[in-house]
């Protein structure tokens, strides 16, 4: 284990990243700005509660989120600062401690809210145009010329277009959408009208989002509140041949639902994420043609990973100089107790 110097100008930064890894969110160049502005105590390789428990009482922070219960925290008394850089929050840290505290809790979730946008807008325009079913036909000699391969068609502009949450992914894909005019809906019951109408949509009831959408993008969190949102029920409201597109958190849709719908034509969906993974074999989604699969890629790039590093190091810089952070994303004490995310291996 690397120990801290003598330094006193140094704030001590514990690097215990996992499931990342320190080489995949930090450029070389930003791992040489840390180590050259922080005394960096590197825990990747050495993971053992012991190591930890050993260094907090000098850590100003924690890169990862090791188990972080009342008793350690109370051991950490210069801790400022938690930086979550996994992107989800989980029940294993005291939070109410944290914020009694002063001390910071930040997600890296804004790294991922390009590239999941442009991924989601991707897996629309193929539900729109039917572009991998008929890459696959292609490649199996059964390729459909011109207008014979184009009967379920749709065009994504001007679309009746319905979002389920507004957050970081929601916010990054209306960017997105705005040069195809759509009619853009929204439900988000963490977030008042007026919030959506400066954003240039319109807020709606779930009902309303669904039975009004030709395409529905899934981005809600997994919360107790928020398992199974697009159920039977829900599902049955969206019109025959709608797109929907799950990016977000898989106990948001009640899969088997899902693709019982896909199954009898009645809708198209592109699914990102999954209630276990990987998928099994034999799961029926497999030989869907109405579905576009992808397997949990849609935020995972190295440009996402890289910008991770780069927001810690820019925040860590803040916070010690006793400024606030900007780049991450700071935990609310009213939201972070209600994740019920998983880790994404």
């Amino acid at each position: 284990m690397s120990t801290p110097s003598s330094s006193p100008a140094k704030p001590v930064v514990v690097l215990r990243p996992a499931p990342q890894r320190t080489d995949r969110i930090f450029t070389p160049a930003a791992l040489d700005s840390l180590r050259d502005r922080f005394t960096v105590v590197d825990l990747e390789k050495d993971p053992a509660e012991e190591a930890l428990e050993e260094v907090l009482p000098d850590a100003f922070a924690i890169v990862g989120q090791p188990d972080l219960p009342v008793e350690r925290l109370a051991a950490a008394g210069k801790l400022r600062a938690l930086l979550n850089v996994e992107g989800n929050f989980f029940p294993n840290v005291d939070y109410a401690t944290c914020f009694e505290r002063g001390i910071h809790v930040l997600g890296c979730g804004p790294a991922y809210a390009q590239a999941v946008a442009e991924y989601s807008l991707a897996l629309a325009l193929d539900l729109a145009r039917g572009i991998s079913r008929e890459d696959r036909a292609f490649r199996a000699g059964q390729e459909r010329y011109v207008s014979d391969g184009n009967a379920d068609a749709v065009l994504l502009h001007g679309s009746d277009v319905g979002l389920v949450g507004f957050g970081n992914l929601g916010r990054s894909l209306n960017r997105l959408l705005a040069p195809f005019r759509p009619t853009l809906r929204v439900y988000d019951p963490w977030l008042p009208p007026g919030v959506l109408r400066e954003h240039g949509v319109l807020p709606a009831s779930l009902d309303e989002t669904l039975t009004r959408s030709r395409f529905v993008f899934v981005l809600a969190t997994a919360t107790d509140d928020s398992r199974h949102l697009i159920g039977e029920r829900e599902l049955a409201l969206l019109p025959d041949g709608a797109r929907l597109v799950l990016v977000s958190r898989a106990p948001v849709v009640d899969y088997p639902a899902l693709l019982d719908h896909v199954a009898r034509g009645r809708l198209l969906a592109g699914i990102d994420v999954w209630p276990n993974e990987p998928v099994a074999a034999d799961d029926p989604a497999r030989d869907l043609d109405g579905l576009v699969l992808s397997a949990h890629r849609a935020g995972g790039i190295p440009q996402a990973f890289q910008a991770i590093g780069d927001m810690v190091l820019d925040d860590l810089t803040l916070l010690a100089q006793g400024l606030p952070p900007v780049r991450m994303q700071s935990a609310a004490r009213e939201l972070v107790g209600r994740y019920r995310n998983r880790p994404v291996s």
